[in-house]
């Protein structure tokens, strides 16, 4: 980790390609600096500090995130959130602002989230971020925001600040008017008029610095407190030294401010990681979460040694010096210069800037700040996400920041669980004359199947939603109905009751004559099925890989016919171009479906149906009809794949070799009922010559490969039983020999070579 820092900070600090570059970054920091004075002073005073404090906060802090964070250009400081939340913690500890109290209770609230957030470093815990959601943090910020908005509102027309939530800050506004002064109200009205109207037609210029600035020339040349307008307490020019912040505590104070800090953390590390996060996306550059986390930590660790409140990442400074190209963290390190040079040169200046222009421009930031934008986008988009942003606004207002954010997270996970209670799902058709399943609802071309239900489900399945697959397919099926098919390529997981679920609707379909399938979901569902006791449904075939897999396992082949149409109207192509073929575009290679529906225990079912199969043969010397049956019907499984199929025969024909040796007149039985299986799979293929011949003939090589490399023995019994029982054949029925040699051409030539080098 530690180099992995230095190599952060070398890249981010000695690679300019132009000189110009660095210009960028030091007027970046210079605005960061100059917009940071009148919004620090007034966040450090709603945390309950004097206002220099903010600008403490605004040195070392800035300094260390600069160095260590993986962003280019993300601005830590001073903000609201944080500095909203402290406040509301000494409002409940009903310790006034600015006093002795305060100033000893805020630097151990950064301490203690300092080490929350070094533990979430530890733990890694960057990614608990995802789990919020964007209406619950946008109605979360915007809450604290307008909190700390009407906290401010006394202030503009002569007042003093209140604390509380809504209706206490309400009622505290009424109780202030008897304070009002006209010429703080003006003063204050006009500074919000003339940001806001910049804001939106120059938003390149630093206005809160450049009211600032002149707010100081107005306190400096008017006599300002003779009209009532309260002027800023003076600052002390200079910058303290570092001091613990344990001090005089005991264990009984800092467990009660555990829960508050632990809140205030998680509102530094959800924010400012999501809004860097947004930053870096933009910009095409991946952070590094857990480097940000441990940046924010030691960030927040210098904040408290300093005495000032929690620290946080500003959307709306970054916002700034991203419109001026800053492209490295030297801004960081020239606005803690800029800061450290205002503290010394400029401090006495600051108690010339009257309350209501400072209070003017807090309450501009905040308003920029406020996510309502998002609210009106939802609106639009989604009115469930919309209700979730309110609820954790209105929160927020009404019942605090910790109960606003805990009733956005409850309607969170309760939108989240209507969702997955009723997912999206649709019924599939086809359109003629393109290949594929198509949504019946969205696309008006699209046509039903004939006598098969396609119905795609597009979530997880689980206890609570299972009675809505059954009540949807019960009310789509028709008497002519022979096939239903789910395509479950949403579904990822099943529980118990889901999978109970899907048995029963196979055995109550079955009852009904109809087939029932689940196709496109990942193999992992297959062990769900087998783990909860649905192992009928793989081992009787309900279970394919495909839906034109299942269709053709239920006797519906292409061109299929379609819902409401004669049988001169078709789709689906034409059964027979090699391109048709499905197995082709799935298995994309050599992957058979048994491993796709059995996974780790394909290889004991392949065994355990070829003993099955063996053992009917062996018990029967004549050989009757039913039992040779059992050779070309193989419909334990369903139809199995051509490649499992094949490989079965293989396996099965390796057992017959010794009885086809002793009995040379049943050899030509047992060979031509493989043969006739063949037969059914080379069927289904475009031709003898075609891309799945080619690789079945591959793959047949391959395992007599891999059994002389694995197991030499082995392979030379099977050599000589293949060899020998080519030998009969050629004698009793050369023309099936023949075949014989054309099936195994490639295995018998491994045979053969062998045969030479010995």
């Amino acid at each position: 980790m530690k180099a992995d820092i230095i190599g952060n900070i070398k890249r981010k600090f000695f690679s300019y390609e132009h000189t110009g570059d660095i210009f960028k970054d030091l007027l970046g920091g210079i605005i960061v600096a100059l917009v940071s004075i009148p919004i620090s002073m007034g966040y450090a005073q709603i945390a309950g500090l004097p206002m220099q404090y903010g600008l403490y906060g605004s040195v070392i802090p800035i300094l260390l995130f600069g160095l260590l964070t993986s962003s280019r250009d993300f601005v830590f400081g001073v903000d609201a959130a944080p500095a909203a939340l402290v406040g509301t913690t000494l409002a409940t500890l009903e310790i006034q602002p600015g006093s002795d109290e305060a100033m000893r209770i805020v630097p151990l609230i950064a301490l203690l989230v300092s080490g929350w957030l070094l533990l979430f470093f530890i733990f890694r815990a960057g990614r608990i971020v995802r789990y919020i959601s964007e209406p619950v943090m946008g109605g979360f910020v915007s809450g604290i925001c307008c909190t700390i908005i009407l906290m401010q509102v006394p202030k503009l027309f002569g007042g003093s600040a209140g604390i509380g939530e809504a209706p206490e800050l309400i009622k505290h506004i009424i109780c202030e008017l008897p304070q009002f002064n006209g010429w703080s109200m003006l003063m204050g009205g006009l500074v919000i008029i003339t940001i806001v109207l910049f804001r939106h037609i120059a938003p390149k210029i630093p206005m809160s610095a450049v009211i600032m600035a002149a707010g100081v020339i107005l306190g400096c040349c008017l006599p300002l407190a003779d009209a009532g307008v309260k002027l800023l307490p003076e600052v002390t020019p200079g910058f303290p030294a570092p001091r613990l912040p344990v001090s005089g505590f005991d264990f009984n104070e800092i467990s009660e401010l555990l829960f508050d800090s632990l809140s205030i953390a998680a509102v530094i590390l959800s924010e400012s990681l999501l809004a860097s996060q947004s930053c870096a996306s933009k910009d095409g550059y991946r952070l590094t979460p857990n480097r940000e986390i441990l940046a924010y930590s030691l960030a927040n660790l210098s904040a408290s040694l300093w005495g000032c409140c929690p620290v946080n990442g500003s959307v709306s400074r970054t916002g700034i010096v991203r419109q001026f190209g800053v492209r490295s963290q030297w801004m960081s390190v020239f606005a803690a210069c800029a800061m450290l040079a205002v503290l010394f040169a400029a401090a006495p200046l600051i108690g010339l800037l009257p309350v209501p222009v400072l209070t003017a421009i807090v309450i501009s930031a905040l308003s920029g700040a406020c996510e309502f934008s998002l609210a009106k986008r939802l609106f639009k988009t989604s009115r469930q996400e919309f209700l979730i942003f309110m609820a954790a606004f209105f929160g927020v207002l009404v019942f605090g920041t910790v109960y606003g954010v805990i009733i956005g997270i409850v309607l969170s996970f309760f939108a989240v669980i209507v969702k997955a209670v009723t997912p999206p799902r649709e019924f599939m058709g086809v359109i003629p004359g393109r290949e594929g399943f198509y949504s019946l609802e969205r696309s008006r071309e699209a046509r039903p199947l004939k006598h098969a239900v396609i119905y795609r489900f597009g979530g997880n399945m689980f206890f609570a939603n299972t009675e809505t697959i059954r009540n949807d397919l019960e009310a789509a099926v028709k008497d002519d109905t022979s096939c239903v098919i789910i395509n479950a390529g949403a579904v990822s997981s099943i529980d118990t009751a889901a999978a109970g679920e899907l048995l029963d609707l196979y055995k109550y379909f079955r009852s009904r004559n109809v087939r029932f399938y689940m196709t496109e979901h990942i193999g992992a569902v297959n062990d769900s099925l087998r783990r909860f006791g649905a192992d009928e449904l793989i081992k009787n075939g309900a279970v394919r890989m495909t839906i034109a897999l299942a269709l053709r396992d239920a006797e519906i082949h292409k061109p299929y016919e379609l819902e409401g149409s004669g049988n001169e109207e078709k789709a689906g192509g034409t059964g027979t171009a090699e391109n048709d073929d499905p197995e082709q575009g799935v298995f994309g290679g050599l992957q058979a479906e048994l491993e796709w529906a059995l996974g780790d225990s394909a290889e004991d079912f392949k065994k355990e149906l070829t003993e099955e199969i063996y053992q009917s043969l062996k018990a029967d010397d004549e050989l009757s009809a039913e039992t040779v049956e059992k050779i070309s019907s193989l419909t334990r499984w369903g139809r199995l794949n051509m490649f499992d199929e094949d490989e079965l025969l293989d396996r099965l024909e390796t057992r017959l070799l010794d009885r086809a040796i002793r009995h040379p007149d049943q050899a030509e039985r047992i060979v031509n009922a493989l043969e006739e299986r063949r037969r059914v799979i080379e069927a289904r293929m475009p031709g003898m010559d075609s891309k799945v011949m080619k690789r079945i003939r591959r793959r047949r090589l391959e395992r007599a490969g891999r059994l002389c490399e694995n197991d030499p023995e082995a392979f030379e019994r099977r050599r000589e039983k293949r060899l020998k029982y080519l030998s009969i054949l050629e004698k009793t029925n050369p023309l099936l020999a023949q075949r014989y040699r054309s099936v195994y051409r490639d295995v018998l030539s491994l045979y053969e070579e062998k045969d030479e080098n010995l």
